[in-house]
């Protein structure tokens, strides 16, 4: 190749990127919302515990660590 193709090449090359970042600046969809948006925070972690819920945790509730035999062991 030539010097003139390939300064040719450069030139046709970074006009193509100038009018491929204007259209791209140009669409809306792409544009950051000027207002911003909120969003949630989390709460803090602490060192509290709540207490269980009685219906599930009781002394009356099955224990599944037991081993259980149906029939003939």
């Amino acid at each position: 190749m030539k010097k003139s193709d390939i300064a040719m090449l450069i030139l046709i090359a970074s006009v193509s990127v100038m009018i491929a970042f204007t259209v791209a600046n140009s669409l809306p969809f792409l544009k950051l919302d000027e207002s911003g948006v909120s969003v949630p925070t989390v709460d803090p972690i602490t060192a509290e515990i709540d207490e269980p819920d009685p219906a599930v945790f009781n002394q009356k509730a099955i224990n599944p660590t037991v081993k259980t035999v149906i029939g003939d062991d």
